[in-house]
């Protein structure tokens, strides 16, 4: 309870004293990814992340993220999540992101991150607002390997600060608290990314 109001707290100011800049968007996103078609089967593969995985892995902002890699080193390859991989790091959760899992990471691209006001997110990487910013990484983990197909609709996920977010699913399209999933199943050797298009903000009690 006084971390969510602490959070809100900090981060209301920093909103409303942000000027408003153009969200950059990324053009290779949709408007939710499909389920249907999010994943390969492999019954020959040597574990089981890489048979869960599609063969040379899963592209985001243009790098193949693989099976073979844990969550931290797929995170890391790619700049289109290196506003993420730096929140990590000033937490303690890019070393977890590296052990044995299992995770499922819904994965705010630096596209999503640029639709926060200008200068939030300055102001959660400033060392005082550590634990806030370590709640809100938090926010985007689920302790447990979902794929796309063990999703439904209306279900709530207990993330790994302990608040609930919820999955919603029409037809083809996922999506988590209203942000949509584009890219799903991007499976690492210690759990999965879901790259969403906006950052996913803790509530308040």
């Amino acid at each position: 309870m006084r971390f969510r109001f602490a959070f809100l707290v900090a981060l209301v100011p920093l909103l409303a004293a942000c000027n408003s800049e153009p969200a950059e968007t990324d053009p290779t996103a949709t408007e939710g990814a499909s389920i249907a078609d999010s994943l390969a089967y492999d019954p020959n593969a040597s574990t089981d992340s890489a048979r869960m995985g599609k063969a040379g892995g899963v592209a985001v902002g243009g790098v193949a993220l693989t099976a073979d890699k844990t969550l931290a080193q797929n995170v890391e390859a790619t700049p289109a999540f290196s506003r993420l991989a730096q929140a990590a790091k000033q937490t303690d959760l890019a070393d977890r992101l590296a052990g044995e899992g299992p995770y499922t990471i819904f994965a705010p691209d630096n596209a999503a991150f640029n639709k926060l006001p200008y200068g939030a997110m300055a102001g959660l990487l400033k060392p005082e607002s550590k634990d806030k910013l370590q709640g809100l990484v938090g926010y985007h983990i689920i302790l447990s390997r979902l794929l796309a197909v063990d999703l439904r609709d209306g279900q709530e996920l207990t993330t790994l600060n302990g608040q609930k977010i919820k999955i919603g699913v029409n037809g083809s399209k996922l999506t988590v608290n209203g942000a949509n999933v584009t890219t799903p199943d991007v499976v690492s050797s210690n759990g999965i990314i879901h790259v969403i298009d906006k950052v996913l903000l803790p509530p308040a009690e």
